[in-house]
């Protein structure tokens, strides 16, 4: 069983009992009270009120991403229906931040070439490099016969990532979908 898949059971767990516990005695039986006033003048009153709570709140967990010295982006965000509240989060590594800190640490040593050799992992830093005259290094070795060995091993060459951007229109039409599922589950449960 994957942690993920194990996380997620116990998760589900928890909800669950929570709203076992806590949630379903109180939606049970609203709180009615009455009460009957005579006064001397014949005057007769009934009062009847109804009291009905309000549901639980689903509330995003909070992601702490403000320590500097981690490459993480937190992401989160809830659901609240009448019935059902959902909520979920999620901390996602950011490969890049890690390659600058990993370059910067081994720079601060002295390691100069294995900083830039770190850095040339990056498809990006190993062309501007190669645009600059300068090849990244190599099996230890640099300059010309850096190049030499690029030359002879192609396969070792970063891969260029497709790095895709959303244009406004695929951000509203994106936006839209999700707006149509919140409001159709809402429904759906409500």
């Amino acid at each position: 069983m994957s942690d993920r898949l194990r996380n997620n059971l116990v998760a589900g767990f928890i909800v669950a009992a929570f709203w076992i516990i806590w949630v379903f005695p109180v939606m049970a039986d609203p709180i009615v009270t009455e009460s009957t006033s005579n006064s001397t003048v014949t005057n007769t009153t009934k009062t009847e009120s109804t009291i009905k709570t309000n549901p639980p709140s689903a509330i995003s967990p909070s992601i702490n991403a403000s320590n500097s010295d981690l490459c993480t982006v937190g992401v989160s965000g809830a659901v609240q229906t009448q019935i059902l509240g959902i909520s979920t989060g999620q901390a996602y590594r950011d490969a890049n931040c890690e390659r600058l800190k990993i370059a910067k640490v081994l720079y601060d040593m002295g390691m100069k070439v294995a900083a830039v050799s770190v850095m040339c992992q990056d498809f990006r830093t190993w062309d501007a490099m190669q645009k600059a005259g300068t090849p990244c290094p190599i099996e230890g070795k640099i300059g010309e016969e850096a190049e030499d060995l690029w030359k002879k091993n192609k396969r070792e060459i970063p891969k260029q990532e497709n790095l895709k951007t959303m244009d406004r229109g695929e951000f509203l039409y994106t936006l839209l979908n999700g707006i149509i599922s919140v409001v159709l589950i809402a429904l759906l449960v409500g």
